[in-house]
């Protein structure tokens, strides 16, 4: 990965896009793709897609979201403390203590979750958002006037880090590391040609109600899709081991499972094979809990693929990504798009029907 690509991921991971409000980070996301893309579409939803290719009767969509999970704003007391409630699937369990920026209709305020003493009693066992409260510096409901109210949207102020072996931390890495993967995979493919439409989508609203991916793929009428997102590392103390486990530094995981179409899969593999890119897998069997499930039930049906980061400590404000995991799944989906020549056919039983 280069230095300019690199910039623009951690840009991206500096920039707030807590779910419903993406129109922060949509104008830098089209501000890269700009320059190599043949082509750049909005929607309704507040898409932003790259194109190349645009005449070609071969789609294939590539949607990564860029929305990010977060806080919003219940209510605003008398004493000047702000009530919130989960954006997304955040858990409780890991606000306690963190500094927050509120995005409000006066600009960003920062505040504090605090928590009652240990000696005074401490939380409660179970204690829920509504336990909790952001401490602005407020004296009073008054002094919030014109900088934030009910619906505002927070989320928790922290910066990417470098850490040891390539590795990354923050927030929000699920799924801006899409949306950076689908824009890089873009300016790849732009550079060594394809025969083929293609689509890369940062989608918005995953993480609450995967709308943007319906309003993506129904727009679109692709031929086929590749949702890009992330999956649970379990390569640490405490993680699940039920299956098989997937580690850091393990290449990128493709789902396998009913949704998924396996002749998609199987092109996938292909590429890891010329690229000499190692794969993981991962079980979705009913559905995937993606952008994936929305955009393959969109017009007459869309032929399905998901292709997933490892990440550990999953909804936390410190998940832990590799980069040379991003970038061999950067490299697997860029083969993978070069090599297709649009005469592929995806339907499962091709083959048997033809025997």
């Amino acid at each position: 990965m280069d230095n300019q690509a690199k910039q623009f991921l951690l840009e991206l991971l500096n920039t707030p896009s807590p779910s419903g409000e993406e129109w922060r980070i949509q104008p830098k996301w089209i501000d890269y793709v700009k320059p190599f893309a043949h082509e750049i579409r909005t929607d309704l939803a507040g898409n932003a897609i790259g194109i190349l290719n645009p005449d070609a009767k071969f789609k294939v969509l590539l949607a990564g979201h860029c929305d990010e999970i977060g806080l919003i704003v219940s209510k605003i007391d008398d004493r000047g403390f702000v009530h919130f409630d989960a954006l997304g699937g955040i858990s409780q369990k890991l606000a306690v203590g963190m500094k927050v920026d509120i995005y409000g209709y006066g600009g960003r305020v920062t505040g504090v979750i605090g928590a009652n003493a240990q000696h005074h009693g401490g939380l409660k066992d179970g204690f829920e958002f509504a336990d909790l409260c952001i401490d602005c510096g407020a004296r009073s409901k008054a002094d919030l006037a014109g900088l934030v109210r009910v619906g505002d949207s927070a989320v928790y102020k922290r910066e990417p880090e470098l850490l040891l072996g390539d590795r990354l931390s923050g927030r929000g890495l699920d799924n801006r590391t899409g949306a950076f993967i689908v824009a890089e995979t873009l300016r790849r493919v732009a550079e060594r040609g394809a025969s083929v439409g293609v689509y890369a989508a940062s989608t918005v609203n995953e993480e609450t109600n995967m709308g943007g991916a319906y309003f993506a793929a129904a727009g679109l009428s692709p031929t086929m899709a590749i949702a890009i997102d992330v999956t649970f590392a379990t390569d640490y103390p405490g993680a699940s081991t039920k299956h098989e486990v997937v580690a850091l530094d393990g290449g990128p995981v493709l789902a396998k499972g009913a949704p998924i179409n396996r002749k998609i899969n199987r092109l996938l593999e292909l590429a890891a094979e010329r690229k000499g890119i190692p794969l993981q897998y991962e079980l979705t069997p009913r559905n995937t809990g993606t952008d994936a499930d929305k955009i393959r039930l969109t017009g007459a049906g869309v032929p399905i693929g998901l292709v997933s980061l490892p990440l550990r400590y999953m909804h936390s404000p410190v998940e832990t990504a590799s980069l040379a995991d991003i970038e061999q799944e950067i490299e697997l989906l860029a083969d993978m798009l070069v090599h297709l020549t649009g005469q592929e056919n995806l339907n499962p039983l091709y083959e048997e029907l033809q025997a």
